[in-house]
C-alpha cells in the first residue's frame, strides 16, 4: 500500500514542527467504510535496551475477526524517547510493515493515541494522514485529560476531556474490567471509532486487532538474532 514519505527528524524541535505542519490535515469525522472487510491492528515491541523495535501489522476479517495476514519488520530505533513524540520512534517500522501487506486494510487501529495528545496529533493521527486511511487509537491508559469512571457494564462510556475539549472516549469493553481510551486518528468520528473499538473486543479488554498485533510484534522481536 502507498504512503506518504516519512523522514525521522533530527531534533525534538523538528519533530514538534512536523506535528504542527501535519495536524491541520486531520479530519476527525466520518464513518467506517462500507462494506467494511478488513481491519488492521498496529503495535510495536522494543528490545530490552530499546536499540531496536519490532513493528507489526495484523489484518483481520472484519466479520469473523480471524487473522488474514500479518507483516512484521525489525528496525533500529532512530529517535530518543520524548513524551508526546513516541510516533517518531515507531512509525518507520510500522510503515515498513504496512508496505509488506498483500491485503489492503480498510481501517487502521493503533495501540496508542490520536487526538488525545498534547498537540492533538498522536500516532493514530500521524499514521492516518500518511496513509490517508480511516484510523483511530485505543490506549490502555490516559496520556492526558480528565474523565469520570464509566459504568461497570460492557459498552459504558464517558468523555475524556482536556481544556474543555472532548478528546476521546473512555470505553468499558468488558463488564467489570478497566476501560480503554479511544481517540480519533483520521477520517473517523469519535462515535464511529468507539463503536468499532467495542465491536473489535467481543471477549477481551483490548480489541482483537491490538491483541494480535501485540503478539506478532513480540514474536518478531523474540525471533530476532
Amino acid at each position: 500500500m502507498k504512503t506518504e514519505p516519512f523522514t525521522v527528524p533530527a531534533t525534538e524541535a523538528e519533530a514538534i514542527a512536523e506535528q504542527d505542519r501535519l495536524r491541520p490535515r486531520v479530519r476527525a469525522e466520518g464513518r467506517a467504510p462500507e462494506p467494511l472487510r478488513l481491519i488492521a491492528g498496529l503495535d510495536v515491541a522494543y528490545a530490552v535496551d530499546e536499540s531496536c523495535v519490532a513493528g507489526a501489522v495484523t489484518v483481520l476479517d472484519a466479520e469473523s475477526l480471524e487473522v488474514v495476514e500479518t507483516a512484521t519488520v525489525l528496525r533500529p530505533v532512530e529517535f530518543p524517547y520524548v513524551p508526546g513524540l513516541l510516533a517518531f520512534r515507531e512509525i518507520p517500522a510500522l510503515l515498513d510493515a504496512l508496505g509488506r501487506l498483500e491485503h489492503a486494510p480498510d481501517v487502521l487501529v493503533c495501540d496508542g493515541y490520536g487526538l488525545a495528545h498534547p498537540r492533538r496529533f498522536g500516532l493514530a493521527c500521524h499514521l492516518g494522514v500518511l496513509t490517508a486511511l480511516p484510523t483511530f487509537g485505543v490506549a490502555k491508559t490516559a496520556f492526558i485529560g480528565a474523565f469520570q469512571e464509566p459504568a461497570a457494564e460492557r459498552g459504558a462510556t464517558s468523555d475524556l476531556v482536556d481544556a474543555d475539549e472532548v478528546i476521546g472516549r473512555v470505553l468499558r469493553t468488558q463488564s467489570g474490567v478497566k476501560p480503554v481510551f479511544v481517540s480519533t486518528g483520521h477520517r473517523l468520528a469519535l462515535d464511529a471509532a468507539t463503536d468499532l473499538a467495542l465491536r473489535l473486543a467481543p471477549r477481551y479488554r483490548l480489541p482483537e486487532t491490538t491483541r494480535q498485533a501485540d503478539h506478532a510484534s513480540r514474536r518478531a522481536l523474540a525471533a530476532a538474532p
